[in-house]
Protein backbone atom coordinates (compact mmCIF):
# COMPACT_ATOMS: atom_id res chain seq x y z
CA UNK A 1 0.00 0.00 0.00
CA UNK A 2 2.96 1.93 0.69
CA UNK A 3 4.56 2.22 -2.86
CA UNK A 4 0.94 2.44 -4.36
CA UNK A 5 0.06 5.41 -3.04
CA UNK A 6 3.72 7.20 -3.38
CA UNK A 7 3.78 6.19 -6.90
CA UNK A 8 0.26 7.63 -7.35
CA UNK A 9 1.02 10.75 -5.74
CA UNK A 10 4.24 11.17 -7.90
CA UNK A 11 1.97 10.64 -10.97
CA UNK A 12 -1.03 13.08 -9.29
CA UNK A 13 2.84 15.55 -8.88
CA UNK A 14 4.49 15.22 -12.40
CA UNK A 15 0.24 16.30 -13.88
CA UNK A 16 0.20 19.39 -12.29
CA UNK A 17 3.54 20.59 -13.01
CA UNK A 18 3.00 20.07 -16.89
CA UNK A 19 -0.80 21.80 -16.53
CA UNK A 20 0.99 24.35 -14.83
CA UNK A 21 3.87 25.20 -16.91
CA UNK A 22 1.37 25.60 -19.97
CA UNK A 23 -0.24 28.58 -18.71
CA UNK A 24 2.05 31.75 -18.19
CA UNK A 25 -0.43 33.50 -15.37
CA UNK A 26 0.76 29.93 -13.22
CA UNK A 27 4.57 29.42 -14.19
CA UNK A 28 5.25 31.33 -10.73
CA UNK A 29 3.59 28.40 -8.85
CA UNK A 30 5.80 26.02 -10.38
CA UNK A 31 7.41 24.16 -7.24
CA UNK A 32 10.75 24.93 -6.59
CA UNK A 33 12.92 21.32 -7.21
CA UNK A 34 16.33 22.74 -8.30
CA UNK A 35 19.03 23.44 -5.56
CA UNK A 36 19.94 26.98 -4.39
CA UNK A 37 23.03 28.44 -5.86
CA UNK A 38 24.04 29.27 -1.59
CA UNK A 39 24.27 25.37 -1.43
CA UNK A 40 27.79 23.72 -2.51
CA UNK A 41 28.05 21.68 -5.83
CA UNK A 42 30.86 20.05 -7.94
CA UNK A 43 31.90 22.23 -10.71
CA UNK A 44 31.08 20.99 -14.36
CA UNK A 45 33.33 19.24 -16.30
CA UNK A 46 35.44 21.14 -19.09
CA UNK A 47 38.43 20.48 -20.65
CA UNK A 48 40.30 22.30 -23.75
CA UNK A 49 41.22 19.45 -26.18
CA UNK A 50 43.79 21.78 -27.47
CA UNK A 51 46.03 22.09 -24.10
CA UNK A 52 44.46 19.27 -22.54
CA UNK A 53 43.82 20.87 -19.12
CA UNK A 54 40.11 20.53 -17.23
CA UNK A 55 38.95 23.13 -14.95
CA UNK A 56 38.70 20.62 -11.99
CA UNK A 57 42.01 19.85 -12.08
CA UNK A 58 43.65 23.27 -11.61
CA UNK A 59 44.05 24.27 -8.22
CA UNK A 60 42.49 26.78 -6.32
CA UNK A 61 44.18 29.48 -4.42
CA UNK A 62 43.56 32.36 -2.57
CA UNK A 63 45.19 35.61 -3.84
CA UNK A 64 47.06 37.84 -1.26
CA UNK A 65 45.78 40.78 0.12
CA UNK A 66 47.56 43.45 -1.72
CA UNK A 67 48.82 46.88 -0.52
CA UNK A 68 48.03 50.08 -2.89
CA UNK A 69 49.81 53.02 -2.91
CA UNK A 70 48.61 56.07 -1.98
CA UNK A 71 47.14 58.25 -5.33
CA UNK A 72 49.26 60.82 -6.76
CA UNK A 73 48.29 64.67 -6.02
CA UNK A 74 48.25 66.97 -8.63
CA UNK A 75 51.23 69.09 -8.98
CA UNK A 76 50.97 72.99 -7.94
CA UNK A 77 53.30 75.93 -10.78
CA UNK A 78 56.12 78.14 -9.58
CA UNK A 79 58.15 80.38 -11.22
CA UNK A 80 62.27 80.48 -10.81
CA UNK A 81 63.40 84.16 -10.06
CA UNK A 82 67.02 85.28 -10.90
CA UNK A 83 68.34 87.03 -7.91
CA UNK A 84 69.42 90.11 -7.84
CA UNK A 85 67.34 91.29 -11.10
CA UNK A 86 64.56 89.17 -10.53
CA UNK A 87 63.71 88.55 -13.92
CA UNK A 88 61.89 84.93 -14.67
CA UNK A 89 63.95 82.27 -15.93
CA UNK A 90 61.60 78.89 -15.68
CA UNK A 91 58.58 77.15 -14.20
CA UNK A 92 58.81 74.36 -11.37
CA UNK A 93 56.19 72.19 -10.11
CA UNK A 94 55.82 70.62 -6.92
CA UNK A 95 53.20 68.71 -5.31
CA UNK A 96 50.05 70.15 -3.88
CA UNK A 97 50.84 67.66 -0.45
CA UNK A 98 54.11 69.80 0.06
CA UNK A 99 53.16 73.42 -1.20
CA UNK A 100 49.46 74.20 -1.33
CA UNK A 101 48.01 72.65 1.96
CA UNK A 102 45.20 74.27 3.76
CA UNK A 103 45.73 76.56 6.73
CA UNK A 104 46.16 74.66 10.38
CA UNK A 105 46.14 77.26 13.12
CA UNK A 106 45.89 74.98 15.69
CA UNK A 107 48.85 72.90 13.73
CA UNK A 108 51.20 76.13 13.41
CA UNK A 109 50.05 77.27 17.38
CA UNK A 110 51.76 73.65 18.46
CA UNK A 111 54.93 73.90 15.92
CA UNK A 112 55.57 77.72 17.28
CA UNK A 113 55.25 76.49 20.95
CA UNK A 114 57.42 73.90 20.76
CA UNK A 115 60.21 76.09 18.70
CA UNK A 116 59.95 78.34 21.52
CA UNK A 117 59.96 75.87 24.34
CA UNK A 118 63.18 74.67 23.02
CA UNK A 119 65.04 77.37 22.98
CA UNK A 120 63.83 78.15 26.25
CA UNK A 121 67.97 77.93 28.39
CA UNK A 122 66.59 77.41 32.19
CA UNK A 123 69.51 78.23 33.74
CA UNK A 124 68.19 80.48 36.44
CA UNK A 125 69.39 79.47 39.79
CA UNK A 126 69.40 80.19 43.21
CA UNK A 127 70.63 79.16 46.50
CA UNK A 128 67.95 77.37 48.89
CA UNK A 129 68.86 77.89 52.68
CA UNK A 130 71.10 75.12 52.44
CA UNK A 131 73.69 76.12 49.98
CA UNK A 132 73.86 79.57 51.49
CA UNK A 133 77.44 79.74 53.40
CA UNK A 134 76.98 79.32 57.09
CA UNK A 135 76.73 77.31 60.77
CA UNK A 136 73.85 75.68 61.80
CA UNK A 137 73.40 77.37 65.50
CA UNK A 138 70.31 79.36 66.48
CA UNK A 139 70.37 83.06 66.58
CA UNK A 140 68.63 83.33 69.73
CA UNK A 141 66.55 81.11 72.30
CA UNK A 142 62.82 80.25 71.49
CA UNK A 143 61.90 82.11 74.43
CA UNK A 144 62.01 84.61 76.98
CA UNK A 145 63.32 87.83 74.58
CA UNK A 146 59.95 88.75 73.62
CA UNK A 147 60.97 88.13 70.22
CA UNK A 148 59.70 85.99 67.50
CA UNK A 149 60.71 82.74 66.99
CA UNK A 150 64.06 82.43 64.49
CA UNK A 151 66.69 79.84 63.72
CA UNK A 152 70.42 80.22 61.78
CA UNK A 153 71.48 82.90 60.03
CA UNK A 154 70.69 80.78 56.86
CA UNK A 155 67.06 81.67 57.40
CA UNK A 156 65.03 83.06 54.33
CA UNK A 157 63.64 85.78 56.72
CA UNK A 158 67.52 87.42 57.30
CA UNK A 159 69.62 88.77 55.05
CA UNK A 160 72.16 87.26 53.32
CA UNK A 161 70.26 83.92 53.91
CA UNK A 162 68.76 81.56 51.11
CA UNK A 163 65.70 82.71 48.83
CA UNK A 164 62.77 80.88 49.64
CA UNK A 165 60.74 78.97 46.61
CA UNK A 166 63.48 80.48 43.78
CA UNK A 167 64.49 79.15 40.69
CA UNK A 168 66.22 76.25 39.97
CA UNK A 169 67.78 74.85 36.35
CA UNK A 170 65.05 73.03 34.60
CA UNK A 171 63.99 71.45 31.26
CA UNK A 172 61.40 73.95 29.37
CA UNK A 173 61.54 71.56 26.16
CA UNK A 174 58.18 70.27 25.31
CA UNK A 175 57.57 67.19 22.79
CA UNK A 176 55.95 67.58 19.47
CA UNK A 177 55.26 64.57 17.11
CA UNK A 178 57.80 64.34 14.36
CA UNK A 179 54.99 64.38 11.54
CA UNK A 180 53.14 66.96 12.79
CA UNK A 181 56.07 69.19 12.77
CA UNK A 182 56.61 68.52 9.22
CA UNK A 183 53.40 69.11 8.67
CA UNK A 184 53.53 72.54 9.96
CA UNK A 185 56.23 73.38 8.05
CA UNK A 186 54.57 72.66 5.06
CA UNK A 187 51.47 74.10 6.20
CA UNK A 188 53.54 77.79 7.09
CA UNK A 189 55.20 77.36 3.43
CA UNK A 190 51.87 76.78 1.67
CA UNK A 191 50.11 79.71 3.41
CA UNK A 192 52.80 81.85 2.08
CA UNK A 193 52.74 80.44 -1.62
CA UNK A 194 48.82 80.95 -1.77
CA UNK A 195 49.51 84.68 -0.37
CA UNK A 196 51.82 84.91 -3.17
CA UNK A 197 54.67 85.54 -1.07
CA UNK A 198 56.81 82.33 -1.85
CA UNK A 199 60.02 83.53 -4.56
CA UNK A 200 61.47 80.32 -5.39
CA UNK A 201 65.23 81.85 -6.57
CA UNK A 202 67.88 80.08 -9.10
CA UNK A 203 70.82 78.36 -7.41
CA UNK A 204 74.01 79.70 -6.38
CA UNK A 205 72.59 84.04 -5.68
CA UNK A 206 75.47 86.40 -5.87
CA UNK A 207 75.63 90.21 -5.78
CA UNK A 208 77.81 92.63 -7.53
CA UNK A 209 78.96 94.84 -4.37
CA UNK A 210 78.74 94.08 -0.54
CA UNK A 211 77.35 97.25 0.11
CA UNK A 212 74.87 97.00 2.26
CA UNK A 213 73.16 100.28 1.09
CA UNK A 214 72.84 98.66 -2.40
CA UNK A 215 71.31 96.14 -1.03
CA UNK A 216 69.30 98.31 0.43
CA UNK A 217 67.87 99.85 -2.93
CA UNK A 218 68.08 96.43 -4.74
CA UNK A 219 64.95 95.29 -1.92
CA UNK A 220 63.32 98.49 -1.90
CA UNK A 221 62.26 98.78 -6.05
CA UNK A 222 61.68 94.59 -5.71
CA UNK A 223 59.22 95.40 -3.00
CA UNK A 224 61.28 93.53 -0.82
CA UNK A 225 62.49 96.01 1.20
CA UNK A 226 61.56 97.35 5.30
CA UNK A 227 58.86 99.42 3.66
CA UNK A 228 57.03 95.73 2.94
CA UNK A 229 57.74 94.31 5.75
CA UNK A 230 61.35 93.07 5.21
CA UNK A 231 62.19 89.56 3.26
CA UNK A 232 63.54 86.01 4.37
CA UNK A 233 66.81 85.14 2.14
CA UNK A 234 67.26 81.01 2.61
CA UNK A 235 70.45 80.21 1.21
CA UNK A 236 72.51 76.98 1.14
CA UNK A 237 76.28 78.48 0.62
CA UNK A 238 76.27 82.30 0.45
CA UNK A 239 78.68 83.87 -0.17
CA UNK A 240 80.86 86.08 1.65
CA UNK A 241 79.54 89.59 -0.40
CA UNK A 242 75.93 88.66 0.36
CA UNK A 243 76.71 87.87 4.11
CA UNK A 244 78.45 91.68 4.78
CA UNK A 245 75.59 93.34 2.87
CA UNK A 246 72.86 91.21 4.74
CA UNK A 247 74.48 92.14 7.84
CA UNK A 248 74.23 95.88 7.62
CA UNK A 249 70.47 95.83 6.41
CA UNK A 250 68.61 94.19 9.06
CA UNK A 251 65.39 96.16 8.79
CA UNK A 252 65.27 95.19 5.22
CA UNK A 253 66.23 91.64 5.47
CA UNK A 254 67.55 88.80 6.78
CA UNK A 255 69.61 86.02 5.53
CA UNK A 256 69.50 82.40 7.30
CA UNK A 257 70.72 78.83 5.99
CA UNK A 258 68.68 76.05 4.92
CA UNK A 259 69.92 74.31 8.29
CA UNK A 260 68.72 77.16 10.26
CA UNK A 261 65.20 77.49 9.35
CA UNK A 262 62.11 76.85 11.12
CA UNK A 263 58.15 77.53 11.39
CA UNK A 264 58.86 80.51 13.18
CA UNK A 265 60.80 82.10 10.11
CA UNK A 266 58.24 81.41 7.82
CA UNK A 267 55.21 83.35 9.51
CA UNK A 268 57.37 86.41 10.19
CA UNK A 269 58.35 89.29 7.92
CA UNK A 270 57.13 90.37 4.15
CA UNK A 271 57.78 87.94 1.90
CA UNK A 272 60.32 84.73 1.45
CA UNK A 273 63.05 84.48 -1.05
CA UNK A 274 64.34 80.54 -1.20
CA UNK A 275 67.00 78.94 -3.49
CA UNK A 276 65.19 75.78 -5.32
CA UNK A 277 68.01 73.64 -4.33
CA UNK A 278 67.31 74.89 -1.05
CA UNK A 279 63.25 74.07 -1.01
CA UNK A 280 63.88 70.81 -2.75
CA UNK A 281 65.85 69.87 0.40
CA UNK A 282 63.37 71.22 2.54
CA UNK A 283 60.61 69.75 1.08
CA UNK A 284 62.45 66.04 1.00
CA UNK A 285 63.40 66.68 4.80
CA UNK A 286 59.93 67.56 6.11
CA UNK A 287 58.06 65.03 4.59
CA UNK A 288 57.83 62.14 7.15
CA UNK A 289 54.03 62.20 7.11
CA UNK A 290 53.57 61.71 3.39
CA UNK A 291 55.77 57.99 2.92
CA UNK A 292 53.23 56.18 3.85
CA UNK A 293 50.66 53.41 1.54
CA UNK A 294 47.08 52.69 2.04
CA UNK A 295 45.64 49.68 2.60
CA UNK A 296 43.63 47.66 0.19
CA UNK A 297 40.11 47.61 1.41
CA UNK A 298 39.83 44.18 -0.35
Amino acid sequence: MTSKALFKERRALLQMTQHISKDPLLQCLVPRLSRSMATETSLPEFSDPSSGISIQSLPYTTAPTPRRVAPTPPNVLTTVYKFPSMEPMRFAFYSVNKLCLPLRRDILHRAVVFEGDATRQGTASTKWRDDVHGGGRKMRPQKGTGKARLGDKKSPMLRGGGVAFGPHPRDFSSGLPRKIYDLAWRTALSYRYRLGQLLVLGNDIEIEMSESRWLAQIMKWNHLGQADGGSLLVARNPPENLLEAFAGAEGHGRLKSEDDVDVKDLLKGGRIMIEKRSLDRLLERHSSDLNRTVPSAM
